[in-house]
């Protein structure tokens, strides 16, 4: 999705930072709505119709987690947490609550405009298409057939369902607990070392260098991404 029409909800408390975002994403063509609490950024959700949401965890009246769990309850909109809060737990809450990013302030609005596009190129993608292309890399979604460099890679079943899974959430942040669940179960979730195994192998079978891997980033403490190509 283009910027030109989309529409992106700013939730944060701070009017100097919900000003400073609006004047920089309506530069970009993005139309902007602004809500300064957890209940006023859930009501203007539902009246904005947003495209994304960018929000703050540290809201004055809902904790940014509940506001995304409630969230949640009822939208797929892509959420932007942007917080200060810079611990590993934090992000891991967030993401497990169902935010698609997590940007830490202060930061770079050229960071937050990159993440941003790729939150909105992810929302704009069918969740089935049949083929997933990122720069030499292609997973086929109908021939369960993965491709790099033109030639194609023989994975395990379950190498290919862990790659599959970071495909469909590609630019995303996913954490461990949630990679673990959707391919092993609710039982495995504590498994890191599970995700250890298959990373590496899958890493060993698509990167070019797999000690500095361009497709299967780690998120330090939190999780993996595979990077979009676009």
């Amino acid at each position: 999705m283009s910027a030109d029409g989309a529409r992106v909800l700013v939730v944060d408390d701070e009017k100097q930072i919900r000003r400073m975002l609006k004047a920089a994403l309506e530069g970009y063509g993005y139309d902007v709505g602004e809500a300064a609490s957890g209940q006023e950024g859930l009501s203007q959700t539902s009246i904005f119709h947003p495209d994304l949401i960018i929000l703050d965890l540290g809201l004055p009246d809902l904790d940014g987690i509940e506001v995304i769990r409630h969230l949640r309850e009822w939208t797929q909109v892509p959420i932007i947490v942007l917080s200060v809060r810079e611990h590993e737990d934090d992000k891991i809450k967030a993401l497990d609550a169902g935010a698609d990013d997590y940007v830490t302030k202060p930061f770079s609005m050229g960071e937050l405009l990159a993440r941003l596009r790729t939150a909105l190129r992810h929302a704009a993608k069918s969740e089935d298409a049949p083929i997933l292309a990122f720069g030499e890399l292609s997973v086929d979604l109908a021939h369960r057939n993965v491709t790099i460099r033109g030639e194609e890679v023989k994975l395990t079943p379950t190498e290919y369902e862990v790659l599959k899974y970071l495909a469909q959430q590609a630019g995303r942040v996913v954490t461990h607990r949630q990679l673990l669940r959707a391919i092993w179960g609710s039982n495995y979730q504590e498994e890191s070392q599970y995700l250890r195994v298959y990373i590496g192998q899958l890493r060993r079978k698509i990167e070019v260098d797999p000690s500095q891997p361009t497709y299967i980033i780690t998120e330090p403490g939190v999780g993996y991404r595979l990077i979009t190509r676009d």
